[in-house]
């Protein structure tokens, strides 16, 4: 007798629910990084954003200009530095409950 006839198919099924199984975890994970650098770009524009008010480039005031630029970009400004012309921003956004982060620091050359 064959008892092993149709274990193919059953092996088969349980390769695929474990490879869906995989790839619903490695999504939200995925997305978190994704998330991480695009706040840390997000950091790094209103960080220039910001110091280009310092300098005088742009009219505003450092800080509100970072944060406009952040929100523009999706994040909220966390913190905002100004030490002459050196603007250090910090910016953040929630993405499924958790917070991530992205600090930039921008001034003249």
């Amino acid at each position: 007798m064959h008892w092993d006839k149709g274990s193919g198919s059953i092996l088969a099924v349980a390769i695929m629910g474990a490879t869906a199984l995989l790839a619903g975890m490695l999504l939200p994970l995925d997305a978190v990084l994704q998330a991480k650098q695009q706040t840390a770009d997000a950091a790094d524009a209103a960080a220039l954003a910001g110091a280009d008010a310092a300098v005088g480039i742009i009219p505003g005031f450092p800080c509100q200009e970072a944060g406009r630029v952040a929100e523009s970009n999706g994040a909220s400004l966390a913190g905002c530095e100004v030490e002459g012309q050196v603007v250090t921003v910090r910016a953040d956004r929630t993405v499924f409950g958790l917070r991530v982060t992205g600090t930039a620091t921008a001034g003249p050359p």
